[in-house]
Order: C-alpha cells, then sequence, then structure tokens
C-alpha cells in the first residue's frame, strides 16, 4: 500500500512538472536565461532566504543572467526587466496595469484602493481623486508644510546637544502630522509614542509579514496562510490600524458637521497661502459618498492607502536626503548657498514662489531619490503574452521592477554609487531614456502625489539647510538594506545637527 501511495505521489508530481514545464506559459518562459531550479518546485529555495539575503540576490541575479530574467516555482512565473527600453514596454501601457502578487498581500489592510486595485475600479478611483492633488488645493496645503516643518525644527534643535540622533522615527511623526491635517483634515493630537503604538509599530509588523509570505511560496495560499503564525500578528496589527483609520474617518464627519467645508476649486482666500479654502481628500470622499459614487468601505481603502504611502515613502525620502547632505560636505554647502540666495538672512517663511527657485535642492532631492528610491521594487501581473524585444513573456507572469538596481545602471547613470547631483540638471537629464529613472513609477500609473511630496521634501530640507549643519554618522558603505514596503535598513541611520553659527 506504500509503495502504491508513494508511486502515486510520484507520477502526479512527474505530470505537474511536465505540465507546468510544457505547457505554453512554460515553454516560452524557459526560453528565458535564469538562475536554474530544481525538479516541480523551480526557484522556491531560492527565495527561501533572509530579508537581506533577498535584497542582494536579487542583484546578484541581474548580474549574472543580464537585463532579463525568469523565477519559477509550481505554476507561478516570474520574469524581471532592467534596461529602460523592457520597462517601458510595460509600465507605458494601459494594458499592463494589473497587480498580482505581492500586492494582494496588502488586501486584508488596503483592500481594492489606488495602489492595488486594476481595471475599471482603478480608473474611477484614479479620476475622483486627481483633483485632490491639483496645484491649486496644494497651494492651499503649503501652509501646512511650513508649520509643520518649524516645529520639527525645534525638535531638531534640541537634537543639536547629542552625539547622533536617528532620523526616521523624528521624520515619520512629522509627515504624518503632514498628512493627517493636509489630506485628511484633521490633527493628530497624541504624542510620538502614542502614534507609535497606534500606526508605526503596526505598520512595520505588516510589512514584516508580508516579507515573510514572500519568502515562503506556500504560504501564498490563503488557506495554508492562517495556520501559519504570522497570521495572528497580521489580525493583530490591522485591527489597531482599522481602529486609526476610523478614528480619522470619525473626527472628520464630525468637523463637517460642525463648520462648512469649502469647495474644492472655489473662490480663492485672500491669504493665497491661508487656510480658509482648504479642502482636504478627505473631504472630496465623504462628497462623494453622499452622490453614491463611493461606500463607505471604499472611503477606509483610500484613507489607508494614503494614509501609508503619503507619509511613510516621504519619511524614507527625507531620511536618506538628510543622510547623503551629511556624508557630502560640499554639496550640503552648495545646497546652502542656494538657500542664501534666495533667503539671505531672512529667516521668513518660504512661498511656493521660494520652492520653484530652489533648483539645485530638487537635483540633490533627485539624486537621493535615485540611489534610494522610496518605493524601491514594483510588480504588474501580465495577463496577455506580451513582447519584449525578442523576448516574449507568457501571460499569468509577474513582472518585477527592483527601481534599486534599475537606478545603478552605469550605462545610465556612470558612478552609480556616487552622489552626484549635477546629473540631474537639464542639460544633464535631456536626452536620459523616460524609463530610466523612475522613483515615482512612471506611465498611467504613476505616483498620483509626486508635486505633494516634492513640496513637502523641498519645504522640510530648505528649513534644514537654513538652520542646521548636517554631519554624517552613518555612512553609505554601512547601509545594509531589507526588503520592505519602502526602502528600509536593517539598522538605524544617524546623523548629527549643529546649530548654524551665521543664524540668528
Amino acid at each position: 500500500m506504500l509503495i502504491h501511495t508513494l508511486l502515486l505521489v510520484i507520477t502526479i508530481a512527474i505530470c505537474l512538472h511536465a505540465y507546468f514545464r510544457y505547457c505554453n506559459g512554460g515553454t516560452l518562459l524557459h526560453k528565458l536565461k535564469g538562475p536554474p531550479g530544481i525538479f516541480l518546485f523551480g526557484n522556491i529555495l531560492d527565495i527561501f532566504i533572509t530579508p537581506e539575503e533577498i535584497f542582494t540576490t536579487q542583484i546578484r541575479w541581474r548580474k549574472t543572467y543580464g537585463d532579463i530574467f525568469k523565477l519559477h516555482g509550481l505554476h507561478y512565473r516570474a520574469v524581471y526587466l532592467y534596461k529602460p527600453e523592457y520597462i517601458e514596454v510595460v509600465l507605458s501601457s494601459t494594458r499592463y496595469i494589473q497587480k498580482g502578487m505581492p500586492y494582494t498581500f496588502l488586501y486584508p489592510w488596503l483592500g481594492e484602493g489606488l495602489l492595488t486595485s486594476a481595471g475599471e475600479k482603478w480608473q474611477h478611483r484614479r479620476k475622483l481623486l486627481t483633483p485632490a492633488f491639483h496645484f491649486l488645493i496644494l497651494k492651499k496645503f503649503f501652509v501646512t508644510f511650513c508649520e509643520r516643518s518649524q516645529e520639527l525644527m525645534k525638535t531638531i534643535e534640541r537634537e543639536t546637544d547629542n552625539d547622533k540622533t536617528e532620523l526616521f522615527p523624528l521624520l515619520s511623526k512629522s509627515t504624518l502630522s503632514i498628512m493627517c491635517e493636509t489630506s485628511m483634515g484633521t490633527t493628530p493630537q497624541e504624542d510620538i509614542e502614542t502614534l507609535t503604538n497606534k500606526y508605526f509599530k503596526p505598520v512595520h509588523t505588516l510589512s514584516s509579514v508580508i516579507i515573510y509570505r514572500i519568502t515562503r511560496l506556500w504560504l501564498y495560499t490563503e488557506f495554508l496562510f492562517r495556520f501559519s503564525k504570522v497570521f495572528k500578528m497580521q489580525n493583530i496589527a490591522l485591527k489597531s490600524l482599522n481602529n486609526f483609520t476610523t478614528q480619522i474617518i470619525q473626527y472628520r464627519r464630525k468637523s463637517r458637521n460642525d463648520m462648512p467645508v469649502p469647495v474644492a476649486f472655489g473662490e480663492e482666500s485672500s491669504d493665497v497661502y491661508g487656510k480658509k479654502a482648504k479642502l482636504a481628500m478627505l473631504d472630496m470622499l465623504l462628497d462623494e459618498e453622499k452622490n453614491g459614487r463611493i461606500d463607505e468601505k471604499g472611503i477606509r481603502e483610500e484613507v489607508d492607502t494614503f494614509m501609508f504611502e503619503g507619509h511613510d515613502t516621504t519619511a524614507t525620502a527625507l531620511c536618506f536626503v538628510i543622510m547623503s547632505l551629511a556624508n557630502e560636505q560640499e554639496i550640503q554647502d552648495k545646497a546652502r548657498e542656494e538657500m542664501l540666495d534666495i533667503f539671505g538672512d531672512s529667516q521668513r517663511t518660504p512661498t511656493i514662489e521660494d520652492l520653484s527657485k530652489m533648483k539645485y535642492l530638487e537635483c540633490c532631492i533627485k539624486e537621493s531619490l535615485r540611489l534610494y528610491p522610496s518605493v524601491h521594487f514594483m510588480a504588474r501581473l501580465l495577463t496577455e503574452d506580451v513582447k519584449v524585444d525578442d523576448n516574449i513573456i507568457p501571460a499569468n507572469t509577474i513582472c518585477n521592477f527592483n527601481v534599486f538596481d534599475i537606478h545603478r545602471n552605469p550605462d545610465v547613470f556612470p558612478d552609480p554609487e556616487v552622489f552626484i547631483p549635477e546629473r540631474f540638471l537639464p542639460e544633464n537629464c535631456a536626452n536620459r531614456h523616460p524609463y530610466a529613472y523612475i522613483p515615482f513609477s512612471a506611465g498611467p500609473r504613476n505616483c498620483i502625489g509626486q508635486k505633494f511630496a516634492m513640496m513637502e521634501l523641498k519645504t522640510v530640507i530648505s528649513s534644514l539647510l537654513r538652520k542646521f549643519h548636517m554631519k554624517a554618522i552613518t555612512k553609505p558603505e554601512d547601509l545594509v538594506f531589507m526588503p520592505d514596503l519602502v526602502l528600509r535598513t536593517r539598522d538605524p541611520v544617524y546623523v548629527k545637527f549643529c546649530k548654524r553659527t551665521d543664524v540668528n
């Protein structure tokens, strides 16, 4: 009986292997280069490694197998694209906007919000939310950027007595406050410890659960995942985040009942940087709910999506810009000189027009986003065969884009590991392929909030340069990166803040 069972299992395994290997998709995928796989299970064991190893292994595979390579295991297929011309084929088309694994792991948290949805639902949400990031709306939020930046400067001033300051916790509270007050129309009253417990810790827990699932193919199946140790961790974190989101929505509903909500593109306030005509994204969603164009679940999906994407990615970007300027003293001095040209010795509040003059600072931010893209990895689920150069990627394949590695292409960026802001001067990037640099993605699914993010980054960094000198503690060679929903490092990132002696 045991022999018969064993023979049956072997026969089934051989049949499955033959099907996965010689079906149309398997045959097409086999023509691509990639790390060798084992019988039936392909590359499953290749990704059953630590987060640090996953990060470096992807880069090693690209160096070994070139601009396009494959991974496979059972019925799962994945292809990595590296060359800008290859990337453009997928990201520029409205035919390839669907997201599969690992985005499906986000459904319990973000549902089918703008980040994870596809098809008509994505198109509807994108059209609905785009006005919330119109320049006229961003102008009305600018006062919040300035106020929160000044609060951050006061916090940093207290840090100048310390030998070093850990950046991410400091910055993430500020970006979360900005996101709450602008797009959500609320002001968090909690202190940093409360916010950490209610939001930051659960987010990091969910991120670790998702990475854990990605490296264990058997947990891709929801049934098996429910029996794993991390499923309970996920549920506890989700409960905390759901409570946080509910609090934000309820607070805004009450505020709307207490005072009238301005119309998005109504009359301009006499004070163009004032708060009178400010419209929150959440207000727009609540108005659409009244009109029957979105329900309570849809509002929660978008609030969760934008609370995460709006604060975490920006905090990460700020962290690496500050670290980079601290390590490049000449570049920091040049950026500081630009602030003196714009503001002189004045400590006046910046204006929108001042931000537009910060050309060199913008180059510094873009170069930091090249080296350290907050969204370091993207993927698309191909629902049809796609021709890329002389290769055909079969339908039902996950197409991966390792943005971190794409931005280090020496054919596009000579000396790719070196921080050189001048790469982004107009004369130096005019002929660069548009899909060689994609920190905010590209094509129809590009980041809806990239202007919001750049305005926030410029406001905070320019305030820092005017008041403080930054000295390096953590160096680029110290960084050990880990895969996460945003770019993370194994160890904290530190700098030393010093008061500028030429500032009154």
